[in-house]
């Protein structure tokens, strides 16, 4: 009888602690994938203001005909926004990202390869961050903002990016591919979810990404009529005290 007993107890503290496990994986699952929270350093997903005021990002690449079709909406508007590129992206297409310099606008770091960063040893966070932050400053850009790939992060990015001198920023709106294939549904969803402080974020540089592509110039001028001013992520964070 004692056997049984002491079986039983083995079977549920087995049980129980399995249990524990898979609501520690799920919980840190979800908190890799909050926008506004991070365990280490400092993120920035939106600011508080009253002011219409929007910082608008761009997400990977550079490619030529990502590059090509932003700049082509942004420079007769006004618009300065800011890109987070990825490394390798930029060793694949020399020259994108000083065009973008060229033009007025903001860059940021995305790191090198955009594997998803969770799991990693030190030295990869590290390496990730460096080697891209080494391509920006050959291009001419010295910044100091970093995006991880897909948003994700827990404890050893975050801690890496902090040493690097780096300030995490993620966003509040993003546009939504998977749901909206139609421009003018895409950037309306974006236009419904917008208000003051937010980031956006929009990702154009890939071939499949033809529609938010097409939906830009929509975006941009549904904001104007809103009364929203567009900038990048330095000027909101410079002209609200974020």
């Amino acid at each position: 009888m004692m056997k049984v007993a002491r079986h039983f107890r083995l079977r549920s503290a087995i049980l129980a602690s399995a249990i524990l496990l898979a609501l520690s994986a799920a919980a840190a699952w979800q908190l890799s994938k909050a926008r506004c929270i991070q365990l280490v350093g400092e993120v920035t997903c939106r600011v508080e203001t009253e002011t219409k005021l929007v910082a608008l990002t761009f997400d990977d690449g550079p490619t030529p005909e990502g590059v090509d079709a932003v700049l082509a909406e942004l420079e007769p508007r006004g618009i300065h926004a800011t890109f987070f590129l990825i490394g390798n992206r930029m060793e694949k297409f020399p020259g994108q990202a000083e065009r973008l310099i060229a033009a007025g606008h903001e860059l940021g770091n995305h790191t090198y390869s955009h594997q998803r960063n969770l799991g990693r040893t030190q030295d990869f966070y590290a390496a990730e961050i460096a080697k891209t932050r080494a391509l920006l400053q050959r291009a001419g850009s010295d910044t100091k903002l970093f995006r991880p790939p897909f948003g994700k992060r827990l404890i050893g990015l975050p801690l890496e990016v902090e040493r690097a001198g780096y300030r995490t920023i993620t966003w509040d709106v993003e546009d939504q591919p998977e749901k909206f294939i139609e421009p003018r549904a895409f950037a309306q969803d974006i236009l419904a979810r917008v208000r003051p402080g937010s980031i956006i974020l929009i990702h154009p540089m890939y071939r499949i990404n033809q529609v938010a592509r097409d939906a830009l110039p929509i975006v941009l001028d549904g904001l104007r009529s809103q009364g929203y001013e567009v900038v990048t992520v330095s000027e909101l964070l410079k002209r609200t005290g974020g």
